[in-house]
């Protein structure tokens, strides 16, 4: 039986970010993943070129049942001190839009920058290794793996949720924390496209393809991004950011119109152009296909302004302003790109990650049941949350 200080299970951002911490503060680190390649999800993530954090980063960017759990391990670590990181490495970035931060040229960087960070603080790597059981004893764990056996002072379980389950998501975590007593939150995909099955949907598959820039809200959190139309629903990033937010039964409204008073500027075209179409004036802002559908769909029978009352103008601008579909589901793990939800946060230190039940036993990343926003705020969690156990294991 081969003893180690320092078991990390999972070799994804904030598995390395772990053991790079642990090895730096002299601990024996063995960091292991059942999957045959290191930072599977690094590596696909931001197009291929990794939305690595966002200089926004703070709590109000994050979901979770304690909002505040996140404020520490936050402050330990911040965007600022992972940017210092990569750069320390000479490895060039742009902010693309709303703070989020990419590689110039590809995330494959970042994985090489974490593996050498690791590899300079003396971490072991063992990949291809199933854990076949974790068990307590009066020392600290004993864990089998298809690799060995081993004696273990402390454990970090960094192994991420269910999404993306062809690069190797398990529910592992999940199962580890509750076989220790640990309560895990309700889960489900998040950051993922809506899927619509209703009938009053079928006439907008016909806009797969087509992009808008709207107000997307869903339980009072906003986001002003594009949407995306799919042949089964909704995508793109506004609708991404709402999947977040989102329960079944739940209503997403999109105000069309953003920056515009739509009722103002009916009565507007009313009175200097009585003889347009409605579908004809909406051209201004949007592709005709769209234009063409939602009318139809909306206000079948308003033909030119001129012979629209003004309550048929004041329904037209609601809908434009507040648009509501009710999504049936979200398009599921296969294509979420975080799970919500995890091991619930009154079971940890927000300090060190650390079980509060059981000693010794640590859960960061994606795991644990704080989900970021769209746009680099995942990754920074798993920096951060994985830095702050690693400074403590």
């Amino acid at each position: 039986m081969k003893k180690i200080d320092v078991l990390i299970v999972g070799a994804g951002a904030a598995g390395l970010m772990c053991a790079i911490e642990a090895g730096k503060c002299g601990r024996n680190v063995l960091l292991l993943d059942h999957a045959q390649e290191i930072g599977a999800k690094i590596l696909i993530s931001g197009g291929g070129r990794c939305n690595f954090t966002n200089i926004n980063a703070a709590s109000e960017n994050y979901v979770s049942e304690n909002p505040h759990f996140c404020k520490s391990a936050l402050s330990q670590f911040t965007a600022q001190d992972f940017i210092a990181l990569v750069e320390k490495h000479r490895i060039s970035y742009h902010e693309k839009k709303l703070g989020q931060l990419f590689c110039d040229i590809s995330a494959k960087q970042i994985v090489s920058m974490l593996v050498n960070e690791c590899c300079e603080a003396g971490v072991t790597f063992q990949l291809g290794t199933f854990v076949k059981s974790l068990k307590k004893d009066h020392a600290g764990f004993v864990m089998e793996t298809s690799q060995g056996i081993y004696a273990v002072a402390s454990v970090v379980i960094a192994t991420g949720g269910l999404s993306i389950p062809k690069i190797g998501a398990t529910d592992f975590g999940y199962r580890m924390a509750k076989q220790f007593g640990l309560r895990v939150t309700s889960l489900s995909p998040a950051l993922d496209g809506f899927r619509v099955t209703s009938e009053a949907w079928k006439p907008f598959s016909a806009l797969a393809g087509i992009s808008l820039d709207v107000s997307l809200s869903c339980d009072h959190a906003s986001f002003r991004e594009n949407i995306l139309f799919t042949h089964v629903g909704l995508s793109g990033p506004a609708a991404l950011q709402g999947s977040l937010y989102w329960n079944s039964g739940d209503a997403v409204t999109m105000d069309l119109l953003p920056e515009i008073d739509a009722k103002k500027w009916l009565y507007e075209k009313r009175e200097a152009r009585p003889n347009a179409e409605i579908k004809s004036l909406l051209r201004e802002f949007f592709p005709q296909h769209f234009c063409e559908i939602f009318c139809e769909q909306y206000f079948p029978k308003m033909t030119i302004l001129a012979s629209a009352s003004n309550r048929a103008l004041d329904d037209c601008a609601q809908q434009l302003k507040a648009w509501k579909i009710f999504p049936t589901s979200t398009v599921g793990y296969s294509k979420a790109e975080v799970t919500r939800g995890g091991v619930d946060t009154n079971e940890l230190s927000s300090k060190t990650m650390e079980s509060k039940k059981v000693p010794g036993l640590s859960f960061i990343g994606e795991v644990v049941d704080v989900t970021g926003w769209l746009g680099g705020y995942n990754f920074q969690w798993a920096w951060s949350s994985g830095f702050a156990a690693g400074q403590n294991v």
